[in-house]
């Protein structure tokens, strides 16, 4: 299985990618959520060449795949699974939960450590949500989770079966939670106590710190309410609230070369965890 799946992983990923960015948009088209208040075109153009440009800086930094490397430590006999009687099946799903776990608090840790904040809040910056926003991270934040989920990987022995399966559906829900679509208001609230919902996570978006501040996860929700992160809704309302961050509030400046210098000539802001603006909540 491993072997299958190494050799296959980029047609794996890539078909569900494509498939789900299909499905998704088509549903945005359908039943949008909410008016975009930028040009569509240009904020696609910026948002899947970052995409592009991360890919590229991963491929070059790293020598090999997460995919790969489970199957290394795998052969070797790293990590904690490997040194249990547990069956595979259950290996495979505690793995996945972990990692997801790892994400949320990896999350966390970006908006609360202030020169993280300044990679991550280009994420934020962005002034309109939808299924691209889900994918739209600086390629250097993407290099910081790289290495934050080989050591996970490498630390747990997680099979490969797992992080493929963890990055198809972290990949997936990313979209969908981020997707400018509607549900209807009780499908959603049975939803997202099994999974992110686009009501549950816009909320993160809000130009609100005390807002940005909350509903951390991408795909299992549970872990916002664990850890007293949870916020049910905008306190605008998902029409009237402002997508974004205060400081950044030019279209002219969604394109790519923005993006790319965003975190190191833009102004912070109050956002990151312990300032001023999200302790009072502005």
């Amino acid at each position: 299985m491993g072997e299958y799946i190494t050799n296959h992983e980029a047609f794996i990923r890539l078909a569900f990618f494509i498939g789900i960015l299909l499905v998704i948009g088509l549903f945005e088209i359908l039943v949008p959520r909410r008016g975009l208040t930028t040009s569509k075109a240009n904020r696609w153009f910026g948002n899947l060449g970052i995409v592009v440009i991360s890919t590229l800086a991963v491929r070059i930094v790293f020598p090999i795949t997460a995919v790969q490397l489970a199957v290394w430590a795998n052969q070797k006999g790293w990590g904690i699974f490997n040194a249990t009687e547990l069956s595979y099946g259950l290996v495979v799903v505690l793995s996945i939960i972990i990692l997801d776990f790892i994400i949320y608090l990896q999350h966390v840790m970006f908006h609360a450590v202030p020169i993280l904040w300044r990679l991550h809040m280009m994420h934020h910056a962005d002034l309109d949500y939808d299924l691209t926003t889900g994918i739209r991270f600086h390629p250097i934040e993407i290099l910081i989770s790289m290495g934050i989920k080989f050591s996970v990987i490498v630390l747990l022995g997680t099979p490969a079966l797992a992080v493929i399966i963890f990055e198809i559906t972290l990949n997936a829900t990313a979209m969908f939670n981020h997707g400018n679509f509607y549900i209807p208001l009780g499908l959603d609230r049975v939803l997202r106590w099994f999974v992110v919902t686009p009501d549950m996570h816009r909320v993160h978006h809000s130009v609100f710190p005390s807002e940005t501040n909350k509903n951390f996860g991408f795909n299992l929700p549970w872990w916002d309410r664990i850890m007293g992160t949870y916020k049910a809704q905008p306190r605008l309302g998902h029409e009237d609230m402002t997508i974004g961050l205060n400081q950044f509030r030019d279209p002219s400046k969604l394109n790519l070369l923005w993006m790319l210098i965003l975190p190191f000539v833009g102004k912070q802001g109050g956002y990151a965890i312990g300032q001023r603006g999200a302790k009072e909540g502005e």
